[in-house]
């Protein structure tokens, strides 16, 4: 199956919370949460039904593919490399996933959500070491310096970017210098420092069973 092309905001109403696929937008009352807190579907508004011990691990998996934008077999690759490396395999999962390029630039304050991240990194908008990178599922490794490129910097959409990322809070595995629109890889998170709302035990369950 491809990449979903729907409604991102109803795969935020399918797991019943907000996922900030949209940035901005989901901060704001346009947010489809805050309009139509409930699953999509002509019998989305009944009441939802009691999940199994399988349904609360599989939507724990499917809410964390949506809110990284990763696909199924993606995400199978990425869970046996963390099963495979020492420590704490969902630990290692959610440190990969946070590692990938457009996450990094959504961390850095260069998009306002994963999804724009990504389409602006397949656009050949960013620099990793002063190469070209468009890979967006590329996995950046501690030293490495990601950089807008500099026939992108001067473009409307960069400058708005930039304003924006002015006032937003880096994690502290990473440093971004706003000015220069670049930002450099200083470790690799620990779980503490990731704080996207996922219970990733669960999703080692399931792959468990």
């Amino acid at each position: 199956m491809g990449r979903y092309t729907g409604s991102v905001c109803r795969q935020c109403r399918r797991e019943g919370e907000k996922l900030y696929l949209k940035g901005d937008r989901c901060y704001s009352d346009k947010c489809a949460m805050e309009r139509r807190p409930y699953a999509p579907g002509v019998h989305g508004q009944g009441r939802r039904q009691k999940l199994s011990e399988y349904g609360i691990q599989l939507r724990e998996k499917q809410k964390t593919k949506r809110i990284y934008g990763v696909q199924e077999k993606q995400f199978r690759n990425y869970f046996a490399k963390a099963d495979r490396q020492k420590g704490i395999t969902g630990e290692n999962l959610l440190i990969l996933l946070e590692r990938r390029l457009d996450n990094v630039v959504y961390r850095l304050g260069f998009a306002s959500s994963r999804r724009e991240a990504r389409q602006l990194v397949s656009h050949g908008h960013f620099t990793v070491n002063g190469r070209k990178a468009n890979i967006p599922s590329m996995l950046v490794k501690v030293g490495d310096v990601i950089q807008v490129k500099e026939g992108s910097k001067s473009s409307p959409k960069f400058q708005e970017l930039k304003e924006q990322a002015a006032y937003k809070t880096v994690p502290e595995w990473l440093s971004v210098d706003v000015e220069n629109m670049k930002g450099t890889v200083l470790a690799y998170p620990t779980r503490d420092q990731i704080d996207t709302p996922v219970k990733e035990q669960l999703i080692v369950e399931l792959y468990s069973r």
